[in-house]
């Protein structure tokens, strides 16, 4: 079944509501100057050449850091290439070879590439009496399975794998057991982040992409589960500057970082990206029950709120902001993430990310034919 009028009409206020959407078809995007910070850093960023790394290392870069970067040297920055001709890059292995990081001090390091307890401990007994400050890269997997709605950071976490639960599972104890190593390396001084989905230009995984691409291209587009279900997500360079000051202010804790700084639902999402593009389109916004049906339990960021996933969207960034967290606003993000989509190459596009046209007309179908 389509939006009726009613639907849209509400779901549309809310969406404007929620992105504040007022004039932002005609504004240009506006480069957002970082000002020189009061005391210049040395950094260590262990990874470094993906996405979040990239966008660390630009940002610490204009607020007059000094930045080091750690990695085995096998990854050819694709965003922002040319900060790292500003680096020194050091070449090693967290697995075996850690002799790099020998000897060396820095104000802080920013650990995004540990996935692996034993990264953790193994850089920290390097590292532990030569930096101030351990910022480690967690996640919200930490608390998978999702089981309650009211999830922050006094919510326990979860230290042991079930197998039942999958790599999802096991990457979230994994996270866990993380944290535990750099507690106990910098008892003090280690400042663990749990972002949720990290979204914006450059995403790899095409987390919002997916979206912004999918409504601009027009037609019917398959709306996944209830339109009051709720989304999580955090852009890339808000998540990254509020890094850069936790680390420059030394706010040691533990902190999730999840966003918008208001609920937002799936209407409020997708129609909020329809309102920055031009395209004639409709959604058809087909159940959960239905999408489970047909092997399709997520459509990022949206993921059905349903079993072990039931509050995966709405855990509490208040901590967070608190500690200065900021949003931009939403569509801000989906126009901007848009603007990088049509730059891209048509290889690039061809592999976009989420639900093959081939599976949304296929489920469309079905579900017309469910619904009469």
């Amino acid at each position: 079944m389509s939006t009726t009028r009613r639907d849209f009409i509400r779901s549309t206020a809310a969406a404007a509501g929620a992105l504040g959407l007022a004039g932002l078809q005609a504004r240009p995007a506006e480069a957002r100057p970082a000002p020189a910070a009061g005391k210049p850093l040395r950094l260590l960023i262990l990874g470094g050449t993906t996405y979040l790394g990239p966008y660390q290392i630009r940002h610490a870069l204009e607020r007059g850091h000094e930045v080091t970067i750690f990695n085995r040297g096998k990854t050819t920055p694709i965003l922002f290439p040319e900060v790292f001709a500003r680096v020194e890059r050091l070449t090693g292995d967290r697995n075996d070879n850690l002799e790099a990081l020998e000897g060396r001090e820095w104000d802080a390091v920013i650990d995004n590439s540990a996935t692996d307890p034993k990264w953790v401990r193994e850089s920290a007994r390097v590292l532990k009496d030569s930096v101030g400050y351990y910022m480690f890269t967690s996640s919200t997997g930490v608390y998978y399975p999702y089981l309650t709605t009211n999830i922050d950071e006094t919510t326990e976490v979860v230290t042991e794998w079930d197998p039942e639960t999958g790599p999802g599972g096991r990457y979230g104890v994994d996270k866990s057991l993380s944290e535990i190593e750099a507690r106990q390396a910098f008892p003090d001084r280690a400042i663990i982040v749990r972002p949720h989905y990290i979204i914006g230009p450059g995403d790899p995984k095409d987390r919002l992409t997916y979206w912004v691409a999918r409504i601009d291209l027009g037609g019917d587009v398959l709306a996944p589960g209830d339109p009051d279900d709720p989304v999580q997500l955090i852009d890339v360079r808000d998540l990254t500057e509020w890094m850069i000051r936790m680390v420059e202010e030394g706010n040691a804790g533990t902190y999730n970082a999840t966003g918008p700084r208001s609920r937002l639902s799936s209407a409020g999402l997708v129609y909020g990206i329809r309102a920055i593009t031009s395209s004639a389109i409709s959604f058809t916004w087909v159940g959960t029950d239905f999408l489970l049906e047909h092997g399709l339990p997520y459509m990022v960021p949206w993921v059905a709120p349903r079993g072990d996933s039931l509050g995966m969207s709405t855990i509490s960034a208040d901590r967070a902001i608190a500690a200065g967290l900021t949003y931009r606003p939403l569509a801000v993000t989906a126009r901007e993430n848009l603007e990088w989509w049509r730059e891209q190459s048509e290889e690039r596009r061809a592999a976009l990310g989420s639900l093959p046209t081939q599976k949304e007309r296929e489920i469309l179908s079905a579900w017309a034919e469910r619904t009469g």
